[in-house]
């Protein structure tokens, strides 16, 4: 059934009549209720604290339910959302959270991780020719997986029967997952080989708990293990098991997903010291080894924290080190503040909690004491100069203008790099310079039994993005191996 036939239902027909169009455009868009700032900063309970149901169904009123609804351009895994919403107000809630389901596996992640600000509700008509705040899409999906999943009915997507095809997925991140849902429902017997000891790559090692709590993550796990996907954990492909040996035990196609675990540097004095590490190190010992919850993989805390980088990522770390007690938890960014890559809402909450910013400052050296470890660093002052390539105002620095503060530990957050592991271990897999796997518009290597998707092939990109990597590749390798 085609989104047109959808919305010609009886029941969506008679839902638009309920409310003039002028009426649901004047409704006010819901903001979600958050803990306050000074109490969830010396805690990691989850920040944003969800939509009440009658919260939900009002926000449901303004969708106005498009004839050519543009939201869904842009969902990268296609979620039917005129039809989601239109459900959660008239009340079927869980009819809602099915549809979502359809295509995303991952919803109550999703939800909570997506910068839906510049997807789906970028394209909302009340952003696109209103001048209103578009329908809180993200509010909403939230909200219909969590009442799903708290209801204790959560609905098992339907899968073809079993073709009998082994397929096999190398790491259990968004890109992963994704992939290994739809080719379950696809019919084939999906085996997913995951290199740590915890499933869900950079969603359990990379997303601090007050910002996407683990038990949420399990739970759409197991729903994956419904749908028959065998997971195998601590198994290293490429080490632990090689790409012939997984084609000799009869695995026809290999999507790879592995991410992008390397992380980068900016190759300045004294990055070797005591207390200066990467983002990767720090927020995986506190994240995944229990570092917050006295587990056996210690971390710094520090009282002088600074995090280099603006992003999503240098966000998470310094949430974290202010609620690992740090005095002074420092974001030091080289572009203004305006141009940082983060998410709206995260720089809002570290500013609540009491992160202090340093925009248009780079560190260009690290001074130690006489025990190795780090006790200042040296800070270029820079301003804005012309767009570099990415259209973002490049910056330059001030001559003469550098100054030194005290820190006691660095977290540098400045991207990653692919792991090399897996594109070294496979013969003729084509790698670009910068490592990634080149691959087609159907995510199809150079190997033709080889696909890949994520961080892998984008070198670093959101949950969402990788989503859709995983579900293309799905598509294209179902084509394919139906083609042999």
């Amino acid at each position: 059934m085609d989104n047109n036939t959808k919305r010609n239902e009886p029941w969506r027909e008679e839902l638009r009549k309920s409310i003039k169009n002028k009426e649901r455009a004047d409704k006010s868009r819901v903001h979600m209720r958050e803990l306050p700032a000074d109490y969830r900063n010396k805690n990691n309970e989850e920040v944003n604290c969800g939509l009440t149901k009658e919260e939900a169904l009002n926000e449901a009123k303004r969708c106005l339910d498009c004839p050519a609804p543009s939201c869904t351009n842009g969902c990268p895994v296609g979620i039917d959302i005129p039809q989601f919403v239109k459900n959660i107000e008239r009340g079927e809630i869980l009819e809602a959270a099915k549809i979502i389901k359809q295509t995303s596996a991952l919803p109550a992640v999703c939800s909570r991780v997506c910068p839906q600000e510049k997807q789906c509700e970028a394209e909302c008509i009340y952003a696109q020719k209103m001048g209103k705040e578009a329908v809180a899409i993200g509010y909403l999906e939230r909200f219909a997986a969590d009442y799903e999943r708290e209801s204790g009915q959560m609905a098992v997507p339907e899968c073809a029967p079993s073709n009998g095809i082994k397929v096999a997925a190398v790491g259990s991140g968004p890109a992963g997952l994704a992939f290994a849902s739809d080719m379950a429902k696809r019919g084939y017997s999906v085996t997913v080989f995951e290199a740590l000891h915890e499933i869900g790559g950079v969603l359990k090692y990379g997303i601090p708990e007050f910002r996407l709590p683990n038990s949420i993550i399990d739970v759409e796990i197991e729903m994956l293990k419904k749908l028959g996907v065998e997971i195998v954990t601590n198994c290293i492909v490429g080490k632990t098991i090689t790409f012939e040996d997984l084609q000799a035990q009869g695995y026809k196609a290999l999507f790879v997903g592995s991410g992008a675990g390397l992380p980068r540097f900016m190759n300045i004095p004294g990055e070797n010291l005591i207390g200066v590490m990467s983002s990767n190190e720090y927020l995986t010992r506190i994240n995944l080894m229990g570092a917050l919850r006295d587990g056996d993989t210690p971390v710094l805390s520090g009282k002088n924290v600074a995090i280099i980088g603006g992003g999503n990522t240098a966000m998470d770390a310094v949430r974290t080190a202010k609620r690992l007690g740090a005095e002074h938890a420092m974001i030091v960014y080289r572009r203004s503040e305006a141009e940082m890559p983060a998410r709206i809402e995260e720089i809002k909450h570290a500013k609540e909690e009491g992160v202090e910013f340093m925009p248009l400052h780079n560190p260009i050296e690290y001074i130690g004491d006489e025990k190795g470890r780090v006790k200042q660093m040296r800070l270029q002052k820079m301003e804005l100069g012309e767009p570099d390539a990415s259209g973002r105002r490049s910056p330059v620095e001030i001559p003469g203008a550098i100054e030194t503060i005290d820190v006691d530990t660095v977290i540098v957050s400045i991207g990653v790099s692919p792991n090399p592991l897996v594109p070294s271990s496979i013969k003729d897999l084509s790698v670009s310079k910068w490592g990634t796997i080149t691959v087609n518009d159907g995510m199809q290597s150079s190997v033709p039994t080889i696909f890949a998707g994520g961080d892998i092939v984008r070198g670093g990109a959101t949950v969402i993005l990788a989503m859709g990597d995983g579900r293309r590749a799905a598509a294209a390798m179902d084509e394919y191996l139906k083609s042999c």
